[in-house]
């Protein structure tokens, strides 16, 4: 059960994923020293063991039982006392028997729909993993796990799970709005893109949930699969990560990093993750820069429609940070130039540094968190200001180029050399 392909519930189209694939636990391993990359897939290396990787598994608290082990079919899921064991056909009642005037998306896993419980009359989202897909018992069960023991305003909440035969049904909480990725690259009919204060309000709603995540939970979790699809959208544009399958209990003690299999999605993987197999809350600060940058520009992490040279989102934009003349080039077109210059150049340098390809140049969540709500706290007015354009984001001779800064420095604006990693 290694892959989600497409983990937002409402934000699934029926179009292809880039994603990361990973090996099924019953596949053969690749030998350990391979790892294949393409633009749409990279196989995983095969999981190593080393000294600092952690004895803590998000799959703690279960248990595999024998096939023939009763209707869990081979699943024990113990302690979790905040989500609910539905039966089947409760669910088969709460969609009219997965009605397709229901359904909500596709993806990997399956199908999702929307569905309201019978008892409660709650309406929410239910994701029935398809028992032929690429999820499997493992990241079902980290999933139901995770989201049982979280408790935060800007991540999903599980409502229950069920596990019947051969069925495996996630049961969330319902967002009304979609996801991320549908408002910057595919917006529904007369929808009204994302404005720059909506989209700082997004960027910092997702930091605290990943704050939560890697600072306030016990132990601390890497997510492992930060993106647009991932976030979802709820009332007032309120975000809340979702998807937890791929999710890593972090290095804990005086260990530096976890060893595993490489899985999450191209185009917002680290690359130092990708390349070695080592796994670090830098990890996720990289994914959340790309993530950034999308709400910025209004660019896809990966688009092969675009010329080669800007295909890759990181890519495109590094030369770009560099010249604080052409910063403005890297505003969404959307926008038409109503947005706060300084607040782009801020926003712009917070991506940068979260971006950067050695994983200890990288700012530790909390600081993100400070800087994105200060963001989100100043409120732009198109109506009292003129929309930006080429000369107007150019001629501010006061904001230094991100590159200018001699040594590495935290969105907090204080120099300092982060060795957490």
């Amino acid at each position: 059960m290694g892959c989600f392909p497409c983990s937002g519930y409402p934000s699934i189209k029926k179009r292809e994923r880039r994603r990361i694939q990973s090996n099924r636990d019953d596949q053969p391993k690749p030998k350990p020293d391979t790892v294949k990359a393409s633009e749409n897939k990279v196989v995983k290396k095969e999981e190593g063991v080393d000294a600092n990787q952690s004895s803590s598994r998000m799959d703690g608290d279960c248990s595999s039982v024998s096939r023939d082990g009763g209707e869990t079919d081979g699943i024990k899921i113990n302690r979790v006392n905040k989500a609910r064991a539905f039966k089947f056909d409760e669910l088969v009642a709460a969609t009219e028997n997965f009605k397709a005037a229901y359904f909500l998306g596709e993806g990997g896993f399956g199908k999702v729909y929307k569905g309201r419980l019978a008892d409660t009359g709650q309406v929410v989202a239910i994701k029935q993993l398809n028992p032929n897909g690429c999820q499997g018992n493992r990241e079902f069960i980290v999933e139901v796990l995770t989201l049982s023991m979280a408790d935060h305003p800007n991540l999903v909440k599980l409502i229950g799970y069920c596990v019947e035969g051969h069925q495996r049904v996630l049961v969330y909480e319902y967002m009304r709005l979609g996801s991320l990725e549908d408002h910057l690259h595919d917006p529904w009919p007369d929808k009204k893109r994302l404005d720059w204060n909506t989209r700082m309000k997004i960027a910092a709603g997702a930091a605290r949930g990943l704050e939560y995540l890697h600072d306030k939970m016990k132990p601390p979790v890497i997510y492992r699969d930060l993106k647009g699809s991932n976030i979802l959208l709820g009332e007032g544009y309120h975000p809340k990560l979702s998807d937890f399958g791929l999710a890593k209990v972090g290095p804990l003690g005086d260990k530096t990093h976890v060893s595993t299999r490489v899985m999450g999605t191209y185009g917002y993987c680290a690359p130092d993750y990708a390349m070695t197999g080592q796994l670090t809350f830098k990890s996720d600060i990289y994914s959340f820069g790309v993530v950034l940058l999308e709400i910025i520009t209004g660019r896809k992490a990966i688009d092969n429609t675009k010329s080669a040279a800007e295909q890759n989102l990181v890519a495109w934009a590094r030369p770009l940070f560099k010249d604080r003349k052409k910063f403005h080039q890297m505003a969404d077109p959307v926008l038409e130039g109503h947005y706060p210059v300084r607040g782009l150049y801020q926003a712009l340098a917070i991506s940068a540094m979260c971006v950067q390809e050695q994983p200890n140049m990288r700012p530790l969540i909390a600081d993100i968190v400070t800087a994105l709500n200060y963001l989100a706290s100043q409120k732009y007015d198109p109506e009292a200001q003129p929309p930006q354009g080429p000369r107007k984001n150019s001629s501010s001779k006061k904001s230094r180029s991100i590159d200018e800064q001699k040594t590495p420095v935290n969105v907090d604006g204080h120099d300092r050399t982060n060795s957490e990693d």
